[in-house]
């Protein structure tokens, strides 16, 4: 599956984001190794902190069926269906990322492709 289909993938989740609060909905397509592939969206609440973002919903979507092996995941957010602008995964995101993911794994976004290492170099690690 290439980059673009990745992020259409991406497109169509942020289609069930539920985000009355902010307008501001994101979708996330998660490819695992074996090649499936697992989407989510972000979830608003309204006491704020119990909020979930698009990546996290993908991600523990597919450990939840247990997949621990991800190759890429492709990002789009955006209010009002305008996902031009790219719109980069946060901290908390990332470092659920980094739970599973090597610091290779591809980060695709509108404006091109990242790694995990290019947006968390020093990531926390239990020792």
């Amino acid at each position: 599956m290439d980059s673009n289909e990745l992020l259409q993938l991406a497109c169509e989740a942020a289609q069930n984001s539920y985000s009355k609060y902010s307008g501001f909905s994101v979708g996330a397509a998660l490819l695992t190794e074996d090649g499936r592939v697992f989407k989510g969206c972000n979830i608003e609440n309204s006491s704020f902190s119990l909020t979930i973002c698009a990546e996290r919903t993908a991600i523990f979507k597919a450990v939840s069926e247990g997949c621990t092996s991800f190759k890429a995941i492709a990002i789009v957010g955006g209010a009002e269906g305008n996902f031009s602008h790219p719109c980069c995964p946060c901290g908390a995101c990332l470092q659920v990322m980094s739970e599973f993911c090597d610091e290779d794994f591809s980060i695709i976004l509108t404006n091109g492709e990242f790694t995990l290492d290019d947006f968390l170099p020093m990531r926390f690690e239990l020792n």
